[in-house]
């Protein structure tokens, strides 16, 4: 077993960690990191429940290796809180919009919705469902969690209109 080691910024913290070259980056966030919001679902990258932002894009974690996240900047639902842990509005969406039930997949969501919130293109339900749908629930028919991502992106929108 190799092992390399590796530099990379997770939630705005430059961290480092040696890992198995054969590790994905899901194992390093969940093990190394500790950040269990990355959850380990389908290990082939077609649930959506590890995914995560690196360097502003969404990726499932699960088969994206360790050692790819080289000098990466993650983001993970952790790094939504602000400083004092509140959480972010698109988590509060969720919990307003009842788009969560069981939970397991509703990190992989939010981090999914975070492109299209923090857009300037004012993404039509359609365009939401097309980009998150590289994510799968098993106890929502979507409505909600797409009604949350529209109402977080309406909101945002509009704070920059104001601003």
């Amino acid at each position: 077993m190799a092992n390399k080691l590796i530099t990379c910024t997770i939630n705005g913290k430059k961290k480092e960690y040696f890992v198995d070259v054969r590790s994905s980056l899901m194992e390093m966030l969940r093990g190394s990191a500790g950040l269990d919001s990355v959850k380990h679902g389908c290990d082939v990258g077609e649930c959506g429940a590890c995914t995560v932002l690196i360097d502003g894009l969404p990726y499932n974690s699960c088969i994206y290796l360790a050692i790819w996240a080289e000098g990466k900047t993650i983001l993970t639902l952790e790094g939504l809180s602000d400083v004092k842990g509140a959480i972010s509005d698109i988590q509060q969406a969720f919990i307003d919009e009842g788009a969560v039930q069981c939970g397991f997949c509703t990190p992989g969501f939010i981090m999914s919705s975070i492109p299209i919130i923090t857009s300037e293109h004012p993404y039509g339900r359609e365009e939401i469902r097309k980009q998150i749908a590289g994510n799968l629930c098993r106890c929502t028919g979507y409505v909600k969690i797409v009604d949350a991502i529209e109402k977080t992106q309406k909101k945002r929108i509009r704070e920059r209109q104001e601003s």
